[in-house]
Order: C-alpha cells, then sequence, then structure tokens
C-alpha cells in the first residue's frame, strides 16, 4: 500500500459550500473518469511545516500505522505538493489542514494507498481560486462544485463517503473521531482514530 493524501478544499459563497474536485482522466489505471479531491501517493522528500496542524490531528494520523509508515509532516508535505501539482493553487505556509478521514483502498484494487483527506478552506489559498492555468493535466475539468451537486457526478465510493463527513461537519455536527475504512486485513473494518 502507498501511503497518500488529499485536499478536501471547501469554498464558502453566498449559495453554500463547494468543493473543489476534478476528473480523472478515461484512461487512468486507478479510478478511471471518476471525479476525485486533488490528491495522490507520497513522493520521496514530501514534507512540509506541521504548524497547521492541531496536537489532536497530529495525534490521530500517528494511529494504527504499519512499520516504516509516514509521519504527519510528509503527509502534510504530500497533500500540499499534490493540491499545487493537481490545480495550480498553493496554500499559504500557515494554512490550517484538518485531518477528516482516512481509507485504505481494498485488496483486488489495480493499485492499493493508504490514503488521509484534510479540510482546507479555501481562505488559505493564495491568489485566484479560479485560475488552473498552472496545473498538470493529470485531472481534467477542475470546479467548484456545490455540495448538493456532488452526488450528481460519477464518484469513487469512498469520496461519497467522504462528502457526507464534509456535510456533517459543515453543518456543526462533531466528529467522533476520524473515519477509517481499514481494507489492510482480510476483512473490511471501519475503526474510529479517537
Amino acid at each position: 500500500m502507498r501511503p497518500a493524501a488529499s485536499v478536501v478544499l471547501v469554498r464558502q459563497g453566498p449559495e453554500g459550500a463547494r468543493v473543489l474536485m476534478g476528473q480523472r482522466g478515461a484512461g487512468a489505471v486507478f479510478m478511471p473518469s471518476k471525479y476525485v479531491f486533488p490528491g495522490g501517493r507520497l513522493d520521496t522528500g514530501d514534507a512540509a511545516d506541521i504548524a497547521g496542524l492541531s496536537a489532536i490531528c497530529h495525534a490521530r494520523l500517528g494511529q494504527r500505522l504499519p512499520p516504516g509508515a509516514p509521519g504527519p509532516a510528509a503527509l502534510v508535505g504530500c497533500a500540499r505538493r499534490e493540491l499545487r501539482e493537481e490545480t495550480g493553487l498553493i496554500l499559504l505556509p500557515e494554512a490550517p489542514l484538518r485531518f477528516i478521514f482516512r481509507a485504505i483502498t481494498p485488496a483486488g484494487a489495480p493499485r492499493r494507498f493508504d490514503a488521509r483527506f484534510f479540510l482546507v478552506d479555501a481562505s488559505s489559498v493564495q491568489g485566484d481560486l479560479d485560475d488552473f492555468s498552472a496545473a498538470e493535466d493529470e485531472l481534467s475539468h477542475l470546479h467548484w462544485v456545490a455540495l448538493a451537486d456532488s452526488r450528481h457526478l460519477d464518484l469513487p465510493f469512498i469520496t461519497e463517503i467522504v462528502l457526507a463527513e464534509l456535510r456533517a461537519l459543515l453543518e456543526g455536527h462533531e466528529q467522533p473521531g476520524v473515519p477509517f475504512f481499514d481494507n489492510s486485513g482480510p476483512e473490511p473494518t471501519f475503526r474510529r482514530l479517537v
């Protein structure tokens, strides 16, 4: 399993919350044509200042890790880099990142990831939120999707679950630990990282 990180970038407006999503290519080996959050696998050298990560998020990122798993600085660095590469958007150095979800890809998938999802407010982005001109070509159709409209997109199952968690958080519900869909063993297990 490859460590990975995604950014759930949320923009508030008069019409409500919107989330940034893009579509993977039809020829992609993993989740072809699906709409996803910007994110991807950890690269050697990924690291970042974790000043924007709360103590509770830091602790939760360290739970239930396999030997040799990357630490919070590498995962935050991965999330920041993937956002920059896939959208052209750059987070401010002090941007708060909230760890809200973890999922391990089920056995039998063409690629397996141990992915962490970080919630970030769009006010933490430098520059124009609608300028994707510096994005690489991994995601197409980058756009801000109203949460109410997101269910009409072709989404992976886990993205649907993350969006449901996001809706609950934005409605003010408490998160009793970070949801963790753990497919690392012979039986899929749902856990909460508390």
